[in-house]
């Protein structure tokens, strides 16, 4: 599969041709389209950061059960985050039509330039934001979401600074072994067919057990299930225990070359199967609502 900047090139390429065509995108797949098109344009304007710990220090970190990155070592331009935070916010609004409002105190929010800053860094490290969203009369779900695309293109460039220095071996948790994250997207590799997890906020891909809820981390057979379409290439897995679901793609049926940063966006039918079947993603909170198609 390409990674980096061939990755993104192509994925733009790809995105620039549908474009020329016009389709007639459900508003899931156009929102996830547009917010996949700010992370990548905003990642090119960005300087890589640099890995702040050896290869060996981050073993060290695993074996003990620790993620590699705090919120006090991601390198954030305070103005491209505000920047990019108000970018996503008419993207997100326009998806959710019950929240038009909120965008005049979202952009507000986003200038000023500390308590966004407070805001990403309670989003990253998991602290509830109802009370900062109460506050400022503000969606919470809806922050949370602005949030996580602000971050995203920032996240991403620092896993992919870190992925070759990431022991695989050493890493089967239910969270990213780079930001703490969950996990939103899955692929069956084409070699041996292993699945390995894609973190829902940075994209860093790791290994994960076969016969396992990413999120509750049961291994009960009778538990866990998944369906799939006729040609076998997209899965949907759920859990009894926690009801929660993840999207998957088998790369060893998949013929193209896969951008799974793509497929993630263009696999929204499978959110809409799991929702209307009563189970919710696991990469979001359990008060989360997923707006309405």
């Amino acid at each position: 599969m390409l990674r980096g900047k061939q990755r993104d090139t192509a994925i733009i390429k790809k995105l620039d041709e549908w474009r020329q065509s016009s389709p007639d995108w459900p508003r899931a797949i156009e929102t996830g389209i547009r917010l996949l098109r700010l992370s990548i344009d905003t990642k090119a304007r960005m300087t890589p950061p640099q890995p702040h710990l050896s290869r060996d220090a981050i073993s060290s970190l695993l074996l003990k059960g620790q993620s590699i990155l705090p919120f006090a070592e991601l390198a954030l331009d305070g103005p491209l985050l505000e920047e990019t935070f108000q970018a996503a916010v008419p993207i997100l609004t326009g998806a959710r039509a019950d929240t038009q409002d909120d965008s005049q105190r979202l952009w507000q929010l986003a200038a000023n330039t500390p308590l966004l800053r407070q805001v990403a860094r309670d989003y990253y490290n998991g602290t509830p934001l109802s009370a900062t969203a109460v506050e400022h009369c503000i969606d919470a779900a809806l922050l949370e979401d602005c949030l996580r695309a602000a971050l995203a293109p920032f996240l991403w460039a620092h896993s992919e600074a870190l992925s070759e220095l990431v022991a695989q071996e050493l890493w089967r948790r239910k969270s990213c072994p780079a930001c703490g994250g969950t996990a939103d997207f899955a692929y069956l590799e084409a070699e041996a067919g292993a699945r390995w997890l894609m973190c829902s906020r940075c994209s860093l891909e790791w290994l994960f057990q076969r016969v396992q809820c990413p999120y509750c981390a049961t291994q009960k057979h009778e538990s866990l299930s998944y369906r799939t379409n006729t040609q076998g290439i997209y899965q949907l897995y759920t859990c009894e225990e926690c009801r929660c679901y993840i999207k998957a793609i088998d790369l060893r049926r998949a013929g193209a070359e896969v951008l799974l940063p793509l497929e993630r966006v263009l696999t929204a039918d499978l959110d809409r199967q799991a929702k209307e079947a009563g189970y919710r993603p696991g990469s979001r909170p359990a008060s989360w609502s997923q707006p309405a198609d």
